[in-house]
């Protein structure tokens, strides 16, 4: 299985306060979209921050790449927010951060009663307790990370689909064009040949060479076809094709994090389908480079998501 890297996932859970009235929603949402590595973004209120350093391990367990945006809410139900405390302990912790700092700098104005209210934590907003707070959101965390998984699961076997539905596709075309490779240059040399006598004065077969002999101006045509065979030959090219698309459906059935080595078939793949199109002595080859090319661009668009 491969995984995609965009996906949208989230848990929430409802808490009681300890004094039983009211309580809090706590909600975890993660976004993820692709990126070449593995970028986390955290938004949270101040009163669960502690709860990042785990949330942060836990994504790394589970995701290799990707840009996530992580977005932990808590909502108090109405009732607890009219039930709201002061935290005492925050408010002794601040008075005495609030001392040391008048002892180094006495001149320091001292906190107004405004400043300590809106300073975090200082209110006990939730009504319910720290340790069943965090608890709550590693809950969330770990829900909202296994849905992540499997929504990009999910997403990364539609990617798969199409991906393998191209690969049977150039197959297809590699398939096609590789017999008729023989016949296409066999046709383009006897051109070149005819054109060569023509322009020599020899397409008769009485017509005597004047400088050279008859003997030479052939050896030279049979050279100058031989080595315009060798560059519009595309049997290495064609092979070179076939195992990129053989390794390319390998990785993709095997499954796994992929996207990197994808991405590094499909310029392989680019690469081949430049040069069949340079080396194009026909229009059919021409043709085929075409819609080779164009369906390596469609794979590499939806590889660009793969994880």
């Amino acid at each position: 299985m491969i995984y995609s890297m965009t996906g949208y996932a989230s848990a929430t859970r409802e808490l009681v306060a300890a004094a039983g009235t009211g309580g809090v929603s706590v909600s975890v949402e993660l976004r993820t979209v692709n990126s070449r590595f593995l970028d986390l973004n955290f938004r949270m209120p101040e009163d669960v921050r502690v709860c990042e350093p785990t949330l942060r391990e836990m994504l790394m367990n589970k995701l290799s790449r990707g840009k996530v945006d992580i977005r932990i809410n808590l909502q108090r139900s109405e009732q607890s927010a009219n039930a709201g405390s002061i935290s005492h302990d925050t408010l002794a912790q601040l008075a005495l951060l609030e001392r040391t700092v008048l002892s180094t700098f006495p001149e320091a104005e001292r906190l107004r009663a405004g400043e300590i209210l809106r300073w975090p934590g200082v209110l006990a907003e939730t009504g319910v307790a720290q340790d069943v707070l965090r608890d709550a959101v590693l809950a969330c965390g770990k829900q909202a990370i296994a849905d992540l998984i499997d929504v990009r699961a999910r997403e990364g076997a539609q990617l798969a689909t199409m991906l393998l539905a191209n690969v049977t596709e150039m197959e297809a075309i590699v398939t096609k064009i590789t017999p008729l490779v023989p016949e296409l240059i066999a046709r383009h040399q006897q051109k070149i040949v005819e054109r060569l006598q023509e322009a020599l004065g020899i397409a008769a077969p009485d017509t005597a060479a004047t400088i050279v002999s008859r003997e030479e101006i052939n050896e030279r045509i049979r050279q100058e076809v031989t080595m315009y065979g060798i560059r519009i030959d595309i049997a290495e090219e064609l092979s070179r094709l076939t195992a990129h698309l053989n390794e390319t459906r390998h990785v993709i059935e095997k499954g796994g994090k992929v996207g990197k080595r994808l991405d590094f078939m499909m310029q392989e793949l680019n690469r081949e389908a430049n040069t069949l199109g340079s080396k194009a002595a026909a229009k059919e080859l021409a043709d085929s480079s075409m819609t080779l090319k164009l369906l390596i661009e469609q794979m590499r668009e939806q590889v660009q998501n793969l994880e």
